[in-house]
């Protein structure tokens, strides 16, 4: 008899790679899919993060490397937080890891103890609920809509506070839904939070590179914040990296320590080669070397929003980062084809995916379950073709 772990059933399947297999055996059969599920970058690595990494190949760089990640590497990460974010973290702060979701898995190991509560405003990452769950934390949402732009406020955090609560954690701009804090917004934030002193933030700027205000602002740089912030980042999104598999986290040298532990009884250090690259992208100007990237996201922002707001019943707000557009499509439930009837975000994403040939993701698994994620990375054609599918069979739905 083959049995699990109770630890895993608790666990859900991720929603995005979820939609992502089942696109794929679609299109194993002939199906035109076209995938707007993962969040990806339809770009290649820069040429120069590529030489850097052939180069560090040619040199052997092919054995162990310290738990955390080179020394060289983690200096430079050190010196882009300092240049890029103003915020001051020695190389020992650093801990380099097998992407931003393992940075995140070492750092709810290392601080939360069974039931301890981990804040979430919604919507947020799908993977943030499940890795809190699998350090047996509780994740809490906080709700949010799209007439707020998903943001939440001071009072609505501090009225989710409790003495079980250890952590919050959010990023910005936020993957699904676009949003970016104000300075002003974090400063009001951390005001709040200075009555809480025993609360630790999580920060995940993961999407800091793709920020159409221009403005990006980590918390961490608040000097009440300054110790108790744990700064997630990496080269996936910004750098068009996903498959290299490097994130970084810059965190108080006692948390920092306990990621190492952590992560040196799992995976230890991430890829020797990797690292090598990566150093070199922490070196680069980080303006040039994005803006391409950046203005195409921003073209593709402008053009899906004002095809998607075209389509009765879809509302949809101006994502101000990273490249997804979260419009609410409650107005279809309860609507129904063909004996499909929609009654919620993942039977209309599943509506979708087999009448209009489109693979999205339902709002429920990012917390909020009235809406839906659809990835603007992918080129202009697919986008339009994929909008004019979405509106044609929303049509037929009575």
């Amino acid at each position: 008899m083959t049995k699990v772990s109770g630890r895993l059933n608790r666990l859900a399947e991720s929603a995005t790679l979820a939609m992502a297999r089942m696109s794929r055996e679609l299109q194993a059969k002939g199906v035109n899919i076209i995938a707007l599920s993962l969040g990806e970058p339809d770009f290649d690595t820069p040429e120069f993060i590529k030489e850097a990494a052939k180069k560090a190949i040619d040199d052997n760089f092919s054995h162990y490397t310290p738990v955390p990640g080179l020394p060289e590497l983690r200096s430079s990460i050190s010196a882009k937080f300092k240049r890029d974010n103003h915020l001051e973290y020695t190389p020992d702060q650093i801990v380099v890891s097998t992407g931003a979701k393992q940075s995140l898995a070492n750092v709810c190991l290392s601080l939360l103890d069974p039931e301890d509560e981990v804040l979430l405003p919604c919507p947020y990452w799908v993977s943030y609920a499940e890795i809190i769950k699998l350090a047996e934390g509780v994740p809490v949402e906080i709700k949010s809509t799209i007439d707020s732009d998903f943001k939440i406020t001071p009072s609505q955090l501090e009225a989710s506070i409790t003495s079980r609560t250890k952590m919050i954690m959010f990023s910005s701009p936020c993957n699904p839904s676009g949003t970016v804090y104000t300075q002003s917004e974090l400063e009001a934030i951390a005001k709040m939070l200075d009555k809480y002193p025993n609360i630790y933030i999580v920060s995940d700027e993961i999407y800091e590179h793709i920020n159409f205000t221009d403005k990006h602002y980590s918390i961490g740089t608040i000097p009440s914040m300054k110790d108790r912030t744990v700064t997630v980042n990496g080269v996936s999104k910004g750098f068009a990296m996903t498959g290299w598999r490097v994130g970084f986290i810059g965190a108080p040298l006692w948390i920092a320590k306990a990621c190492n532990k952590i992560q040196g009884q799992v995976t230890s250090a991430t890829c020797a080669i990797a690292q090598k690259a990566t150093e070199r992208a922490m070196l680069a100007e980080p303006r040039s070397t994005t803006k391409e990237m950046k203005e195409t996201f921003l073209k593709r922002r402008n053009m899906l929003v004002s095809l998607l707001k075209d389509i009765p019943g879809i509302k949809c707000n101006i994502p101000q980062g990273a490249f997804y557009v979260f419009p609410d499509i409650s107005s279809y439930f309860g609507k129904s084809y063909a004996n499909e009837v929609i009654n919620n975000a993942n039977d209309f994403c599943m509506y979708l995916l087999n009448f209009a040939h489109v693979a999205c993701v339902a709002g429920d698994a990012f917390g909020n379950p009235e809406c839906i994620r659809i990835s603007y990375a992918a080129s202009d054609k697919k986008l339009t073709d994929a909008v004019s599918r979405i509106k044609t069979h929303l049509a037929k739905l009575t």
